[in-house]
């Protein structure tokens, strides 16, 4: 998804040192003034101005997969941060429903109303392009970090038809993951999802440059401690986890989720051998 367009609204571009790095707090704000919808994503994402006065891309509680695609963009947009990576702040939004009265596109109106409530954002970065990989020639270190994250969290959209990575002040941001974790929508054995590889990584759109995978694979588990992984599973709202839910209530729910996480995380990481295995495949 492209988040650059114009939008008719005077923006005064913010550093890259403007946003905040992951602190381990999320923010709640609310949203003022729905301003334009991002057509480019099938769930209709919208921008839209928060009571902070900042710029936000909304991602609708009524749209598409429900709050699981809200959770999977929280848990991934979250894990991307503890390791370092430059995904933008995500906050809390809440959505007056009342907001669909001021808009007249009745797509957008059943949307707003279907979203009143508690919603998922992320800080929008104004004057952004999308990135080309066949200019933007990311470093080693960084692409396989991206690799390694996408493939730990099964991300199925960091392809070159839909990479989801946007160049902002003249650095990678990663963008867009509420596909990840598909899993979730049916759920099993924790255990036994979580030492599945992902096979998909082979169409990764940085796979080309990661060629420091065998050392970022070494090197990532540590910075995600169970402590961390509890935190970060801790901030899903109790509404979200009772949608479509498998589990008896939302502690069992977040249970579930650490267990999946440590178990990926177990050597030997099936998902990092597969990319290893995609990477070299990739070159021979």
């Amino acid at each position: 998804m492209r988040w650059a367009a114009m939008i008719g609204t005077t923006i005064v571009p913010r550093r890259r040192e403007d946003i905040g790095e992951n602190d381990g707090s999320m923010r709640t704000l609310h949203a003022t003034r729905y301003v334009t919808p991002l057509r480019e994503g099938g769930s209709l994402p919208a921008i839209v101005e928060a009571d902070d006065d900042g710029l936000y891309v909304l991602k609708f509680r009524g749209a598409g997969q429900g709050p699981k695609a809200l959770i999977a963009e929280l848990l991934a947009g979250e894990i991307g941060r503890a390791l370092g990576l430059p995904v933008p702040e995500i906050v809390f939004m809440e959505l007056d429903a009342e907001l669909a009265r001021t808009e007249p596109d009745p797509e957008i109106q059943e949307l707003i109303r279907a979203s009143g409530g508690l919603n998922l954002a992320l800080d929008y970065l104004p004057g952004s392009v999308t990135f080309d990989p066949l200019s933007d020639r990311p470093d080693a270190d960084l692409a396989s970090r991206i690799v390694w994250f996408d493939g730990f969290v099964t991300n199925l959209d960091r392809t070159p038809r839909n990479a989801n990575l946007l160049m902002w002040h003249r650095r990678l941001w990663l963008i867009d993951h509420g596909a990840s974790l598909y899993f979730q929508h049916q759920w099993g054995d924790p255990l036994q999802m979580a030492a599945k590889p992902f096979a998909l990584i082979k169409d990764h759109v940085l796979l080309p440059f990661a060629a420091r995978l065998s050392d970022v694979d070494a090197q990532a588990p540590a910075l995600l401690t169970t402590a961390t992984l509890e935190a970060i599973v801790d901030t899903i709202p109790d509404t979200w986890l009772h949608h479509d839910s498998p589990f008896p209530d939302p502690a069992a729910h977040r249970r579930a989720f650490v267990q999946y996480f440590q178990r990926r995380l177990a050597a030997p990481r099936a998902f990092a051998e597969e990319a290893l295995r995609a990477h070299a495949a990739a070159h021979v």
